[in-house]
């Protein structure tokens, strides 16, 4: 879509620390929206279900964070209830930037479940596409997936 030379003004696109290791948006795309000047709003910050953090593989805190470190101009961030509302507030108010170095330790440290996308699943999966687009697709609907 960035190659048709549409005037985008903002492009959402997936920003966590999973997402360098596999088909990366923060790679291919984030340097592009760079290029043509379209500001970029980061969502899936958790990798998509929070299934990492579930695991413990990383803190919401080190995944915001690191989203919120990246070149964007906002996060977008799925909230769930009042208690992921209030810890999402608390991260946003005493935000600090990661360092370079801090990044670069959150992708090493996450790489051995980084490379094939099984925590953004968003990516690899047809699952996650709409009934509009996967009747467009040839795919059939979420109510004929297996459960």
């Amino acid at each position: 879509m960035l190659s048709h030379n549409y005037p985008f003004d903002t492009v959402q696109l997936p920003i966590n620390c999973f997402d360098a290791n596999f088909m990366s948006f923060q790679n291919q795309v984030l340097p592009e929206l760079d290029r043509q000047g379209i500001a970029a709003i980061g969502m899936k910050s958790l990798s998509g279900n929070a299934e990492a953090v579930k695991k413990g593989l990383v803190t919401p805190q080190e995944a915001i964070r690191y989203s919120m470190s990246m070149p964007i101009a906002t996060l977008v961030s799925g909230i769930d209830s009042v208690e992921v509302l209030r810890q999402n507030i608390a991260i946003a108010r005493s935000f600090q930037p990661m360092t370079a170095q801090e990044m670069q330790a959150l992708r090493e440290r996450v790489l051995p479940y980084a490379t094939d996308g099984r925590f953004e699943l968003f990516k690899s999966s047809k699952k996650f596409d709409a009934d509009v687009g996967r009747k467009q697709h040839g795919f059939p609907t979420q109510d004929q997936l297996p459960t």
